[in-house]
C-alpha cells in the first residue's frame, strides 16, 4: 500500500459546509464531532494545518499490533516489546514511534513528525525531534548507531523501515 501525504487548500465556504455536514452526521459516524471541532479551529486560524488518517485504508495490523523483526508495538496497550523484553518509552517517544510505524516506509520531515505528535506550533527547532529520535533509537534499536527500525533519510527526515 502506498501512503501519501497531500496538502489541500480549502476556502471558508467549504469549511462551513463540511462542518455543518459533520454536525448533522449520525452518531454512528466515528469522530465526526472531533473532526468538526478540528475544522472549526482550522477555519478560525487556531491551527495552521490538519493531518487526517483513514482507518479504512490502514492495515489491520496497525490498529492492533505492529511487528517489525523482533520489535512489537502494541498501540492500545501503549507498549513496545523487543524480543521478550518490554521497552519503556515516554508518551512522546511512543507517539513518534507509533506515527512512524503506522506510516511504514513513508519519509517524514521533522516538521511533519512534530505536527503529527505535538499539539503546539512548530518552532523550527529540528534538534527537539532529533533528540527524541536519538533517545528512541537507544531504547529500541539493537545497534543504535546502525538503526534497523527508524531510518534517517539524509536531507529529508525519517522513516520506519518498510523491509520488515
Amino acid at each position: 500500500m502506498k501512503n501519501n501525504i497531500d496538502f489541500v487548500s480549502v476556502d471558508a465556504a467549504a469549511f462551513r459546509w463540511l462542518i455543518e455536514k459533520l454536525k448533522a452526521a449520525p452518531k454512528e459516524v466515528l469522530c465526526a464531532e472531533e473532526l468538526s471541532d478540528a475544522l472549526s479551529d482550522l477555519e478560525k486560524g487556531k491551527i495552521r494545518s490538519l493531518m487526517l488518517e483513514s482507518c479504512d485504508n490502514m492495515p489491520t495490523q496497525s490498529l492492533s499490533e505492529i511487528v517489525c523483526g523482533e520489535l512489537r508495538i502494541l498501540p492500545t496497550a501503549r507498549k513496545v516489546i523487543r524480543g521478550d523484553m518490554e521497552i519503556f518509552l515516554t508518551p512522546k517517544e511512543f507517539d513518534i514511534l507509533l506515527f512512524l510505524a503506522r506510516n511504514r516506509g513513508e519519509v517524514f520531515t521533522k516538521e511533519q513528525i512534530y505536527q503529527a505528535v505535538w499539539d503546539a506550533e512548530y518552532l523550527m527547532d529540528d534538534s527537539n525531534i532529533m533528540a527524541f529520535i536519538r533517545k528512541l533509537r537507544k531504547k529500541i534499536e539493537p545497534h543504535p548507531d546502525a538503526p534497523e527500525y527508524i531510518l534517517t533519510i539524509w536531507g529529508v527526515g525519517y522513516k520506519f523501515n518498510d523491509k520488515c
